[in-house]
């Protein structure tokens, strides 16, 4: 058992870093963290507009990656590189992989998941891009004259070996799939839905999927006190199939798969001081709820990142308790002291392939005036990516500094990364190139 090592202080809390301090990456005093500089790729897809998880190292040594879109007659579409080769290659388009090519459907504009790899397959599910905006929420589209309404998102399956996808299993009408994850050892896909937040279950021995229904009040269909965020990570225990999620009231939510049912995890919470105080009905932020987890399995728990104040800890499903660790936000933002601006916070949050490494693409305070402002989360504004480690062993934290392409220019949008074997990490952001704006892969290599 790793020793679990809490290494808060006064002046993290204060939000004032010392640039001296044993977590710089630097060794003078004062000094900043080093830029980085991204590789950016052309994947020929111009009307890539954003990207939610979507990615996967796989084993075949390529990255699969896939670009959303917001259009009424393109859907999603997925590509690998190859970095053995520099090749892009587009894999396909997920309405058509969906079956619904030619039907004039509001189309599959998104992958919100990452891909699970399983026996040479790649598992991943679909989720609509066409949104309508009522009483500035996103709402689901609303199908124009001529067009059919969204059919549901899907639970798909692609063959590494032979290229082709499978259809597994279809949502409810106009649900959409916007967290999965799977349980390999049982042959199960799970996942919530949007907006609604319904929980699926499909058993790929079986063929059978089950609804059993809501999560979290009305889910982001609702509104005023039947509004809840819907949670963007499943969790899974591969030793008893268990799956976690969380509601943004602060509730830990458990499927218990030899009862086939959820609970609520009693004794245990994510309603913490240092998270923040949020108003669960109000739209705009995640509440309480966990942003991105990753199972670890050498201490059989949980790390996870609550989103809008960049705090990393841990879960054990078996005490159960949950430990507040560290803020593993950019030294810019710990400096201020102030929150992500993007209230949603960064998904970009993974376990790398040592097994013991924690990587976050995270934003950073931009001081405006001479002030601190946070982060301008807006489609062509500026934002201070920054890569940080934090390794669970020694409770090292680093901020490999911020991150630029090679034309001055700064990543944006940020919420995927996938890290190669060799310490590659990839990730999809907006890319401004002649007057444009896409979405599209890069890659940055640590120090």
């Amino acid at each position: 058992m790793r020793k679990i090592e809490s290494i808060l202080t006064v002046a993290i809390l204060a939000g004032c870093i010392c640039s001296c301090g044993p977590n710089r990456t630097a060794g003078a005093a004062g000094q900043e963290p080093k830029r980085l500089t991204a590789r950016v790729f052309n994947s020929g897809f111009p009307q890539g507009h954003s990207a939610f998880n979507g990615m996967l190292s796989a084993s075949d040594g390529k990255i699969y990656y896939v670009l959303c879109t917001d259009s009424l007659d393109t859907g999603a579409q997925m590509f690998s590189y190859d970095p053995a080769t520099g090749k892009i290659t587009h894999v396909g388009d997920l309405t058509e992989a969906a079956g619904e090519k030619g039907l004039k459907a509001i189309p599959q504009g998104k992958s919100h998941v990452n891909f699970v790899e399983s026996n040479g397959k790649l598992y991943f599910s679909t989720h609509l891009g066409y949104y309508s905006i009522q009483e500035g929420m996103e709402k689901s589209g609303v199908a124009p004259a001529g067009y059919k309404p969204y059919p549901g998102g899907h639970f798909l399956a692609y063959d590494l070996a032979s290229g082709k996808f499978e259809n597994l299993a279809t949502a409810p009408p106009g649900e959409g799939i916007i967290t999965m994850n799977m349980d390999r050892k049982r042959g199960r896909l799970y996942g919530l839905t949007w907006p609604s937040g319904n929980f699926l279950r499909y058993d790929l021995a079986t063929r059978n999927l089950k609804n059993l229904g809501p999560t979290s009040k009305q889910g982001e269909a609702g509104s005023g006190p039947t509004f809840r965020a819907i949670c963007r990570s499943l969790a899974v225990d591969p030793e008893d199939g268990s799956v976690y999620m969380t509601t943004s009231d602060g509730d830990i939510l458990r499927y218990r798969y030899d009862g086939d049912a959820i609970e609520t995890v009693q004794g245990v919470d994510l309603r913490k001081d240092y998270f923040g105080s949020f108003d669960p009905s109000k739209p705009g932020h995640m509440g309480f709820n966990w942003r991105q987890t990753v199972w670890d399995p050498a201490e059989r728990a949980i790390y996870g990142v609550h989103g809008n104040s960049g705090y990393l800890f841990r879960f054990d499903p078996r005490v159960p308790r949950v430990d507040v660790l560290e803020r593993i936000t950019s030294e810019p933002s710990r400096r201020s002291g102030m929150f992500d601006k993007f209230p949603y916070g960064y998904l970009g949050f993974a376990l790398g392939p040592d097994g013991h490494t924690l990587y976050y693409l995270t934003g950073g305070a931009i001081y405006e005036g001479g002030r601190p402002d946070a982060v301008n989360k807006s489609k062509a504004g500026v934002e201070d990516i920054h890569l940080v480690t934090y390794d669970i062993p020694s409770a090292k934290y680093i901020d490999h500094g911020p991150i630029f392409f090679p034309n001055g220019q700064r990543p944006a949008d940020v919420n995927s990364i996938a890290v190669a074997k060799d310490g590659t990490v990839y990730s999809l952001s907006l890319v401004h190139e002649n007057g444009k704006h896409r979405a599209d892969l890069i890659s940055i290599k640590p120090d």
